[in-house]
């Protein structure tokens, strides 16, 4: 072990004075590490290796893993595209002793410098490039403006959004080594700089899409986060993407992009026109052209709300949501599209809105949900209100998109993208035509799909939020049967990390609730974890687990009765008579899960990263379940379970159900643990 100590050190030892004038910032994350550790150990095989692999790429993008569970860690570095390949190496070297000066001992770090990005981990985030995205980081550089800062911020901005376009088109010119990055140039006005100098960086491995994307995420956020501290530049720093700008030249070689002065001095209001949106169709594009009118609408909004005495709280929301991309459509359009909100248009109805159908003129199908009139508006008013901030801050695959909304009079609407399918429990419980069209593949998919959403809410956004009505309805299935989680209205954001709070007002749905926020009132990410394991229970089942008004009749208890099936070793009979084989296999290994998810004690629930570990790696060895949960009480009035109509046998190694067939033939149910 000594002997292991010493390489380690002698391996960190010489990188320990990185350059004095060397940029950096560092995020850590929860975990630490013990001092000679196998994880200590690990890491100095990284520090090692992980240098001369990414200085050797063309692209100057390496990963690694190394070691295995609970020791395992992951590790990226990207260099900046115009670093040759001795600064590169020397960049990512300096970047593991920057690590643990920056996060003594921390088992996740992301450390951000001049020529390169670098970030090891004990959870296996490279599974999930371009899915989920570490929240970004913002920094300014330290000379103030002498320019007004409407000419600057315009003229950032248009520039920033060429680089991204060129960063984006560069891999189609098939060149490895300039995937995904572009420097900018551009001259402005000599009265205050002659030049601005910009650049966008992207990993390889991502799609066009997946890097414009995140990448214009950053843009839309500059106003908020780099434009408003008066700084002559800034970085918006992510783990698969960044974006720098400044007045000072920081690349090497020449500019990839150059654009030229303007005619006039450009406004806030024309630094971004993007294609593709007509009229009154789309309303007002995304972008420097949101910010621009959302001052108007701030306005407008604060007036409105004046009688109400809470203009300055609806201002910040909505400071808050333009952070996200933004389209503000106005009210004939929606009109247009939705028949005047006609019942034929009507898709459902809520507590506090009715959503409808509507076609825009340019054939796109739309979700509009409207605030119900009457009684009632003024909560409507703040959860609809929180849906926007919340959405309008998040992208991914596995979340509705919110496409813009609408403020008419004392109104207001929210325009999601259509999904056509309707929601899941459509296919588990209500349509039983539809129930037997979902296969074992579209369930693991769903399954999957959702904890990837969660993921993101929980470790991955920019903001953290808690969903806290998570259900089957509250699931949309799209056209490819991919989940997406939607009505984000009673969503809360934790600020300062996942540490539990506690709230007066317990909202949600029955069945779903885990029992600390239900009786307590308690909030933490373990909430939703507990709703996840119910709905895995229901999908693989495809029964409801009914809450005080879910059920006509009797309460069924779900919990009770897989634990009941459990524990008699018979679980098997509750799974599908179709599934077969491997299949089957996978079904019970998920109840299995699901029942880790809504034990009693939030402490001994997963969390979201090892969730996601379980659901997609079979040879993860699963803790066994304790008795869940059962807010409805043990006593279920339900009527005996359909596990009883076998005879199982459980052990640590496998289910076997053993029933006399005709042909008096046995079939056994391996469940590998």
């Amino acid at each position: 072990m000594l002997g292991g100590i010493l390489v380690l050190a002698a391996v960190l030892l010489p990188l320990a004075a990185p350059q004095a004038t060397q940029w950096q910032s560092t995020t850590c994350a929860s975990g630490a590490y013990a001092a000679n550790s196998t994880y200590q150990t690990n890491l100095g095989l990284l520090a090692a290796a992980l240098p001369a692999n990414v200085s050797a790429s063309p692209a100057g993008f390496a990963t690694a893993t190394t070691g295995v569970v609970p020791d395992l860690i992951s590790a990226l570095a990207l260099c900046r595209g115009d670093t040759n390949a001795s600064s590169c190496r020397a960049c990512v070297a300096a970047g593991f002793p920057g690590a643990q000066r920056g996060c003594p001992n921390s088992k996740d770090v992301a450390i951000y410098q001049d020529g390169c990005v670098l970030r090891f981990s004990d959870q296996r985030f490279l599974d999930f490039v371009g899915v989920e995205s570490p929240a970004g980081t913002y920094s300014t550089d330290v000379g103030n403006l002498t320019a007004p800062a409407a000419w600057f911020n315009a003229a950032a901005l248009a520039l920033l959004n060429a680089t991204v376009d060129q960063a984006v088109a560069a891999t189609a010119r098939g060149d490895p080594a300039k995937k995904y990055f572009a420097t900018g140039e551009g001259s402005f006005d000599a009265t205050y700089y002659p030049k601005i100098y910009g650049l966008a960086q992207c990993v390889p491995e991502m799609t066009a899409a997946q890097c414009r994307g995140y990448l214009a995420g950053f843009i839309g956020a500059a106003p908020w986060f780099l434009f408003q501290n008066g700084k002559s530049g800034g970085r918006a720093l992510g783990v698969w993407c960044n974006l720098r700008y400044s007045v000072s030249p920081f690349y090497t070689g020449g500019a990839m992009v150059k654009l030229s002065a303007p005619a006039a001095v450009l406004s806030v209001a024309t630094a971004e026109t993007p294609a593709g949106r007509k009229g009154r169709v789309a309303g007002i594009s995304t972008g420097a052209a949101c910010f621009a009118v959302l001052m108007l609408i701030l306005a407008v909004f604060a007036f409105i709300r004046s009688k109400t005495r809470k203009a300055k709280k609806h201002d910040d929301s909505f400071n808050k949501m333009a952070r996200g991309k933004c389209t503000i459509y106005d009210f004939p359009t929606l009109q247009e599209a939705t028949g005047n909100f006609s019942e034929k248009h009507k898709l459902g109805e809520g507590g506090f809105g009715t959503v409808y159908k509507g076609n825009l003129p340019d054939g796109q199908e739309i979700a509009v949900k409207k605030l119900i009139d009457g009684a009632g508006a003024g909560h409507g008013l703040d959860q609809i209100r929180n849906e926007v901030l919340v959405l309008a801050q998040l992208q991914h695959k596995n979340l509705v998109r919110l496409l813009g909304f609408c403020l008419h009079q004392k109104e207001m609407l929210l325009v999601y993208e259509y999904i056509r399918n309707g929601s899941l429990d459509n296919f588990l419980f209500v349509d039983a035509s539809r129930r037997n069209t979902l296969n074992w593949d579209e369930e693991y998919n769903i399954i999957l799909g959702i904890a990837k959403g969660i993921m993101y809410l929980h470790e991955d956004s920019s903001v953290r939020i808690i969903h806290r009505d998570l259900k089957a309805n509250n699931i949309l299935i799209d056209d490819a049967m991919d989940p997406k989680i939607a009505d984000f209205g009673l969503a809360r954001l934790q600020v300062g990390g996942h540490t539990q709070t506690m709230t007066a007002r317990v909202v949600g749905t029955y069945g779903y609730m885990a029992p600390e926020y239900a009786i307590h009132g308690n909030v933490s990410p373990k909430i939703d974890i507990f709703s996840f394991g119910v709905l895995v229970l229901e999908i693989v089942t495809k029964r409801r687990n009914c809450g005080s008004d879910d059920c006509e009749t009797d309460t069924v208890n779900l919990l009770s009765d897989v634990w009941t099936c459990w524990s008699k070793g018979t679980i098997s009979q509750m799974i599908d008579e179709s599934l077969e084989g491997h299949p089957r296999i996978q079904a019970l290994r998920y109840i299995h899960i699901g029942l880790l998810c809504v034990q009693a004690d939030p402490d001994d629930r997963p969390d979201i990263p090892s969730i996601i570990f379980m659901l997609s790696r079979e040879d993860m060895e699963l803790q066994p379940p304790a008795q869940p949960a059962f807010f409805f009480g043990e006593d279920s009035n339900s009527p005996s379970p359909p596990c009883q109509q076998g005879i199982y046998v459980y052990n640590r190694s496998e289910v076997i159900f053993e029933n006399t067939s005709v042909n008096e033939l046995t079939i056994t149910d391996a469940y590998p643990r």
